[in-house]
């Protein structure tokens, strides 16, 4: 189904258990976005995939925090995704390649867990989201230091994420209804959405909404207004590259005003660690 399609089928389900009112209000929460899988020869997401080397314009610095150089750990290519994520990305954006710090797989530093003396887990300079037009980006070399984790390409599904449960962005105030008779609402009216086709709800996603509330509010500079924010990656930790020790969700997230203006460099990590 095209993406007008699917909303209209989304918004049918919705309104048959919600009432009309209710699903256009809900319905406006809801974002394009993929889930990601691994690709079957001849599906891939244009040059979508986890790990591999970095697609950046010659020349580009490879990002660092203090003496330690971050690591590639997905590549988005949003020109494949276009159709589906129009007016959510600037005419061609291109790739998006995401770094952080690794302080968590095999291959990190022993002693990169110094700059948790100055930042935390989830301050921008631990991140960093580089765009790339991909008819001039290269694939470049990692840095001594960087860890490097075997490519894995992405089939990309469309469909349209809606907010977790406990995310400060699912409100219906111009309903009337309060955040605690929402939970009601949809605990007894929506438990089976995530299973709806044209639903991006689990596993790596691509833009839509996080399948937990960073996206992001735990993980949020304080100050920050989670609502302010849109989605850019989410990676469920099903990798050779995993937050958290035994558990956790790595997200990136963007200020929307300054995705509307493809100011990638604003983007910051926003994991989620349990």
């Amino acid at each position: 189904m095209d993406r007008e399609t699917t909303f209209a089928a989304l918004q049918r389900y919705c309104a048959e258990r919600l009432g009309a009112d209710v699903a256009a209000a809900f319905m406006k929460l809801a974002r394009p976005g993929f889930t990601l899988a691994p690709a079957a020869a001849g599906r891939e997401a244009g040059h979508s995939r986890f790990g591999g080397a970095p697609l950046l314009t010659p020349g580009t610095p490879w990002p660092s925090c203090g003496d330690y150089p971050m690591s590639l750990i997905a590549v988005v290519d949003t020109d494949a995704l276009a159709p589906w994520l129009d007016g959510v990305v600037p005419p061609g954006t291109g790739l998006l390649n995401f770094f952080c710090v690794d302080m968590y797989s095999d291959q990190a530093d022993g002693d990169v867990y110094e700059l948790l003396d100055t930042y935390w887990v989830g301050s921008p300079e631990l991140g960093a989201v580089v765009a790339a037009p991909a008819a001039t980006a290269v694939a470049v070399e990692a840095p001594e230091g960087a860890s490097v984790f075997a490519a894995e390409e992405w089939a990309a599904t469309p469909g349209f994420g809606f907010p977790d449960t406990w995310d400060p962005a699912n409100r219906l105030d111009d309903v009337g209804l309060d955040p605690y008779e929402l939970l009601n609402l949809f605990a007894e009216r929506l438990s089976d959405l995530d299973q709806q086709p044209g639903v991006v709800a689990t596993g790596d996603i691509a833009f839509g909404r996080p399948a937990f509330p960073t996206g992001g509010s735990l993980c949020m500079e304080k100050g920050l207004d989670p609502t302010a924010f849109h989605h850019l990656l989410q990676l469920d930790g099903e990798h050779e590259f995993q937050i958290g020790g035994e558990g956790g969700i790595m997200h990136w997230s963007i200020p929307s005003s300054a995705l509307a203006e493809g100011d990638f460099a604003k983007a910051i990590p926003t994991p989620d660690h349990f």
